[in-house]
């Protein structure tokens, strides 16, 4: 089974993509989603956040505040390291049991994962896909989606890979800042192309 990673700075549309591959049947695992799934409440991981940064990181329900833990991480990086500590090999293990699905006919499943080149997941894929968009598109997509300030995605674009060095590391890119129909099309052509190299 090939595994193909699918990445982008924030805003870029990954998932939007991503769907567009799941629309021709290609099974997709999502590293944000299981980053969620892996602190849901009752996992061992949620109670080591609880216990390092204490209840008040807990929402009423007992859910994590992915708000305030964000605004502490980005505000000290050192947190931010053990929080990444803790939380990168079991997402990593958790995406590996995702991107082995049962009874799948395809050659190829996707990782969409906005950390791929960042973080050891690009060791889990043999390609790399970026879905880019400009910079500005980044900034205005992420305030309207999250009602994030500007600074705050700002930052975030900081934290993440510059867009040249991303884009050095695709084996394709998808230029997301055009028509939707443009894009599908851009994806129905990829696809063929990997059926091919990997059928």
């Amino acid at each position: 089974m090939v595994i193909l990673g699918l990445t982008g700075g924030i805003g870029s549309g990954k998932s939007t993509v991503a769907r567009q591959f799941g629309s021709l049947g290609v099974h997709w695992v999502d590293a944000d989603d299981v980053a969620r799934e892996v602190v849901e409440p009752g996992t061992p991981a949620l109670a080591a956040i609880a216990d390092h940064f204490g209840a008040s990181i807990l929402m009423d329900d007992g859910s994590l505040d992915r708000a305030k833990l964000r605004q502490i991480v980005f505000e000290q990086p050192e947190q931010r390291t053990w929080l990444e500590g803790l939380l990168h090999p079991i997402i990593r293990e958790e995406l590996i049991r995702q991107l082995h699905p049962q009874d799948y006919a395809l050659p190829y499943v996707l990782l969409v994962s906005p950390l791929l080149l960042e973080t050891d997941q690009n060791q889990l894929v043999q390609r790399v896909l970026v879905v880019d968009v400009p910079v500005e598109v980044q900034v205005e997509r992420t305030m309207g989606r999250d009602s994030n300030s500007r600074e705050q995605v700002e930052r975030i674009i900081a934290a993440q890979m510059p867009r040249e060095q991303r884009l050095a590391r695709a084996d394709a890119v998808i230029d997301n800042n055009q028509p939707l129909a443009t894009v599908a099309a851009e994806v129905r052509a990829l696809h063929k192309s990997f059926m091919v190299d990997f059928g």
